[in-house]
């Protein structure tokens, strides 16, 4: 891989309690194979993206924007006090356990991630307060601002064209199996493309099938 001078720093926005977001994200790392990208994690919560309309989710997704604070939060505490260099083993000891496991959005799994990944089974205090709230809310945002409202997670940003207006940000892409190989690679230069692309806004279809893990 390239060093950090001649790689693109991609900006990845992520709930670690969406499926489709850890699917984007396996998607990221086999990019990250053949690319010269450097992927930064930032948090960001479809429990705030969701908040003003809680009354209109069905009642297990409800229940799962009441779950998914902890994640974030413990992943902001982990973050202020390792480093950013810990976000990306604990999404994935995290994702690991709640999608590819099926293991419950909960404390007891959230401290065996941190223990996968050589943290103290303490941090997972930090899902309980309220005290990392601002800080996930302007992660959050900051994510939010660049793409806009009307999205989910995860959201990526890369730099935009010179002499642009700074970086380019788009949703998703939310894709089932995550592609590899050199599919990976053409779905990735596929995506900047689009997003590259002056006034463009959207490509959608309907899904027909839910999150295939691998």
């Amino acid at each position: 891989m390239s060093d950090s001078s001649s790689s693109t720093a991609v900006d990845f926005w992520f709930d670690p309690v969406c499926p489709w977001t850890w699917l984007t994200f396996r998607w990221m790392l086999e990019v990250r194979k053949a690319r010269p990208v450097v992927i930064n994690l930032h948090v960001m919560s479809l429990a705030v993206l969701n908040e003003q309309r809680l009354d209109e989710l069905v009642p297990r997704i409800r229940e799962l924007m009441h779950q998914a604070w902890a994640p974030v939060r413990v992943l902001t505490a982990a973050q202020q006090e390792v480093g950013p260099h810990v976000m990306e083993p604990l999404y994935t000891a995290l994702g690991t356990r709640f999608h590819l496991n099926q293991q419950p959005v909960a404390r007891v799994t959230i401290e065996e991630a941190l223990k996968d990944v050589g943290l103290s089974a303490e941090l997972a205090d930090a899902g309980a307060t309220v005290a990392y709230d601002a800080d996930v809310r302007a992660s959050h945002a900051a994510g939010i601002t660049l793409v806009g409202s009307e999205v989910g997670s995860p959201i990526i940003a890369v730099p935009g064209p010179e002499g642009g207006p700074g970086k380019v940000a788009f949703f998703g892409p939310v894709v089932t199996p995550t592609p590899k190989g050199e599919d990976a690679v053409r779905l990735w230069d596929g995506a900047l493309a689009v997003a590259s692309t002056p006034g463009f806004y959207e490509i959608k279809r309907g899904r027909n099938v839910g999150p295939i893990f691998d």
